[in-house]
């Protein structure tokens, strides 16, 4: 190994920090690196005199918080939770297309989202999850929690569930031009031709989706820059 080779006990400076990451973080500076370990996000080593040091993996976890912000636009509350759940390395990817799920009582999704009662019936009524019944049991799937918890965070700022009808109706649309793509392929007899339209509706889904987030990525930039 050459003796200039970067090793994960290889320590950098705050500055050394900035300049590294500029490239991709041009808004990166001293003040805000500064502020992010303030708020508890990164805990750094300390020489003697008072510097901070860096090692690998503080500069990867905060690659990772500025990521989350600049892409996800999540606040630092929530990247603190993500980052806890184990989200620093990588982010929890979305589940495959038809994938099982768990089920949950209401009683249960209330519990993990924060939402009461009342918020799920509107919910409902706005299409924005989907119970099924079993017996008598209003059942929701993980999907429908996560969706929950979504709007809930919404809530916060003001977003009510009848505001979000926009999202579903985009959803609608999205999902009925891929099905027009795949539809033939999974409804054919034939075990291959449903194998391959399966795989395509992965593909289709999650390059959708994928556009989906750029598109509002460059808007959410627009306001911004405004």
């Amino acid at each position: 190994m050459s003796a200039t080779a970067p090793t994960r006990r290889q320590l950098f400076t705050i500055g050394n920090v900035c300049r590294r990451l500029k490239a991709e973080f041009p808004d990166i500076s001293i003040s805000k690196i500064r502020y992010l370990e303030d708020q508890g996000l990164l805990t750094l080593k300390r020489t003697q005199g008072g510097y901070r040091l860096f090692g690998e993996d503080d500069v990867e976890r905060l690659e990772t918080i500025l990521r989350l912000q600049r892409d996800e636009f999540l606040p630092l509350r929530v990247i603190r939770e993500e980052l806890a759940a184990g989200a620093g390395r990588e982010r929890r990817r979305r589940r495959a297309v038809g994938a099982p799920e768990e089920d949950v009582d209401l009683d249960e999704l209330c519990a993990r989202t924060g939402v009461d009662a009342k918020t799920v019936r509107e919910l409902e009524e706005f299409g924005l999850i989907e119970p099924h019944v079993e017996g008598r049991q209003r059942l929701y799937s993980e999907t429908d929690v996560e969706i929950a918890a979504a709007c809930e965070t919404l809530a916060r700022y003001g977003i009510a569930a009848r505001h979000l009808r926009a999202f579903r109706t985009a959803a609608d649309r999205e999902a009925a031009l891929i099905e027009a793509l795949v539809a033939p392929a999974l409804r054919s007899r034939n075990v291959d031709r449903r194998r391959a339209g399966m795989e395509d509706l992965q593909q289709l889904a999650e390059t959708a989706q994928e556009l989906s987030q750029l598109l509002f990525a460059r808007n959410v930039r627009r306001l911004a820059d405004a």
